[in-house]
């Protein structure tokens, strides 16, 4: 029992659990949109930032308000930030009833805006196609990290911002981070079962349709420009979860961390090595990168000795390789795409039976 408690309450373990879980909603977002609807999303980091920024500036100022503390431009000063923040923890960590649903708030807001982001870039997305629409939602991307790096108004630019913690009333240490891992993880396990029994409802298929030949998707009367603006919409909001429960998670928000690499060109990694369209093969991917960065950063330095370049490049350098050796070798990834039926595979074959016997 010991051992098993030793295990749960392992750093290394509750690493790769958050990471897994963070990346597991921001590439199962990815894979609705590229994966199912087929657009080229290269601005996955758009509504990661945008959500991270709702939660951590946008839902603290509505916390500091409720509390009646300061809640303009005092809230991203950078003296008074962290006063403000910790009268508020003070106010979440006697109150769990609270908490829970200033993180509901948090991550209502974070989804709203990215469901917004999601709805305007669906506009370029019905003119441009291809790699001019995955370079334009790039360029996006870009231009609201940098908004966010440097307007101080917004989120304390490049100094950041402390974010109040919604998961302080679980505890201190270990604790919290144990309990706030498990809750983010089943939040995770939520996203998947929604996109799950969306992938298998007609808009799934619907997606699918669209994204493996237009033209007849549109000669059976399927409204290309609102799936693609629904996909987007759906994708941004999810993303922008993801996002805000990484800076919850934290306690801190910088735009300057949240870049491209990490938060568009990781998730790509995890999506192309699990399986493009396959949501289970999403969560094979990103639990086996996931793991593999957590260790590379754990043994960084044991690792120094038997490589001849900087552990810290290392990470880099696997997914590059990684993402090469699947287009090369294996590009449906792990677990491919399996098709979904319209009805269930039982009854198909209970209604071949009964026409066998009719016959």
């Amino acid at each position: 029992m010991q051992d098993i408690i030793n295990i749960i309450f392992n750093p290394l373990v509750l690493n790769i659990l958050v990471n897994m879980a963070i990346f597991l909603i921001v590439t199962l977002s990815l894979n609705l949109e590229v994966g199912f609807a087929g657009i080229p999303q290269f601005g996955r980091m758009l509504a990661v930032v945008v959500g991270a920024i709702g939660a951590g500036a946008i839902a603290g100022r509505f916390m500091a308000f409720y509390y009646g503390l300061p809640w303009g431009d005092e809230y991203v000063d950078e003296t008074l930030n962290f006063k403000i923040v910790s009268q508020i923890n003070d106010h979440l960590v006697n109150s769990p009833f609270q908490s829970i649903m200033m993180l509901i708030i948090a991550l209502a807001i974070a989804a709203a805006l990215g469901g917004i982001i999601g709805y305007l870039a669906s506009y370029p997305a019905i003119r441009l196609r291809e790699a001019y629409l995955g370079i334009t939602l790039l360029a996006f991307a870009d231009a609201a990290q940098t908004i966010g790096k440097y307007y101080d108004p917004l989120a304390g630019g490049t100094e950041g911002i402390v974010v109040p913690d919604v998961f302080r009333f679980i505890g201190t240490g270990q604790i919290r981070f144990l309990g706030s891992t498990l809750i983010i993880f089943f939040i995770g396990f939520l996203v998947y079962l929604f996109l799950q029994s969306l992938a298998r409802s007609p808009f799934g298929r619907a997606l699918r349709a669209m994204r493996d030949q237009e033209l007849a998707a549109k000669v059976y009367g399927k409204d290309i420009v609102k799936l693609r603006a629904q996909a987007l919409i759906i994708g941004g909001a999810i993303a922008a979860i993801g996002g805000a429960l990484w800076t919850l998670y934290t306690g801190s928000f910088k735009a300057l961390t949240y870049n491209r690499v990490t938060w568009t060109f990781w998730p790509w990694a995890f999506m192309m090595l699990g399986g493009t369209g396959n949501n289970l093969g999403i969560v094979l991917g990103t639990l086996v990168f996931s793991t593999v960065r957590s260790l590379i950063y754990a043994y960084k330095t044991e690792l120094t000795t038997y490589i001849p370049i900087n552990p810290n490049w290392l990470e880099y350098l696997l997914i590059g390789l990684v993402i090469i050796l699947i287009a090369m070798f294996r590009p449906q990834g792990i677990l491919p795409e399996k098709p979904e039926l319209p009805i269930p595979k039982k009854k198909i074959e209970s209604i071949k039976a009964s026409l066998s016997k009719g016959g």
